[in-house]
């Protein structure tokens, strides 16, 4: 495909942001690095046609910022649960508690490093 088929480039960016799409819904993340290198491409042959017009680009502007919302509601996810990990990983080496006066004291767990699993 040659940088003088601006549609066909436009047509295949949206395919990918289609696969991209799926792929965040599903939760399918390892495919994402290959999608976004692909994109990568796709954008800079893009950018290298001086006379495309932007309306061509519309439905993909679309698709990229619906896209982008997909990927930042995954990457909060992953977030949250990394920070849950380590609110665990906090709580199986001990807890801490004040007293009136303010002075911490800590007490260990003696279950050691099991997670109960709960239905």
């Amino acid at each position: 495909m040659s940088k003088h088929e601006p549609q066909a480039l436009i047509d295949e960016l949206d395919e990918i942001l289609d696969e991209e799409r799926s792929a965040l819904v599903r939760g399918e993340l390892e495919k994402i690095e290959s999608l976004v290198t692909r994109k990568e491409r796709i954008i800079e042959q893009l950018n290298a046609i001086d006379d495309l017009e932007r309306k061509e680009l519309n439905k993909v502007q679309t698709k990229v910022s619906r896209n982008q919302e997909l990927l930042n509601s995954a990457m909060d996810g992953i977030r949250s649960v990394a920070t849950r990990m380590a609110e665990l990983r906090k709580v199986r080496k001990g807890l801490d508690v004040y007293d009136r006066t303010g002075r911490r004291s800590r007490y260990g767990t003696l279950s050691g490093t099991r997670l109960e699993k709960r239905s």
